[in-house]
């Protein structure tokens, strides 16, 4: 079985590539929250691995940069 990181930390889905914050388990399954907020997802616990921090930071200026362009409310 894969170590499950700690609740709050960064991780990444590997099915998809998306970052997300780990927000608790939820069944069989992690609950994700995208950086900056938003509808979270479900994922494998197999599936995710921590982020590294340039995975964190790409992710925050990639929601940043959307937010100052109007696409995010």
């Amino acid at each position: 079985m894969t170590q499950i990181p700690p609740i709050g930390s960064y991780v990444v889905d590997t099915r998809t590539g998306r970052v997300g914050r780990l927000m608790g388990e939820a069944g069989p399954f992690l609950s994700l929250r995208p950086v900056g907020g938003g509808r979270e997802w479900e994922c494998a616990p197999d599936s995710v691995r921590p982020a590294t921090a340039a995975e964190r930071i790409s992710a925050t200026t990639a929601y940043v940069n959307a937010r100052s362009r109007g696409e995010l409310p």
